[in-house]
């Protein structure tokens, strides 16, 4: 597809769909001008280095966030009895 006009967005979706697919991009023609480019968005793969960036960024942080439902369960519990008192029905 080497452009597409305003008017042709509805009935040639599914051929624009499958130039994005292939990487194509595509100049975008209003009233006889061009007014933009439809590009394919491009994925990052996350690599190994990404992810242990991303473990030495969370540090300290990483430990202290709840990660389970009983965890959470436990610190929620927490909050409400310093903040409601005894009473409150248990488990």
């Amino acid at each position: 597809m080497e452009y597409i006009t305003t008017t042709q967005l509805r009935t040639k979706s599914s051929q624009l769909v499958n130039s994005l697919k292939k990487g194509d991009s595509i100049p975008l023609i209003h009233r006889s001008q061009v007014i933009g480019e439809i590009k394919p968005v491009k994925k990052k793969l996350k690599t190994i280095k990404d992810v242990e960036e991303f473990k030495k960024a969370m540090g300290a942080i990483g430990r202290n966030i709840p990660t389970t439902y009983a965890q959470r369960e436990k610190i929620y519990r927490a909050h409400l009895m310093k903040k409601y008192g005894k009473g409150l029905p248990g488990r």
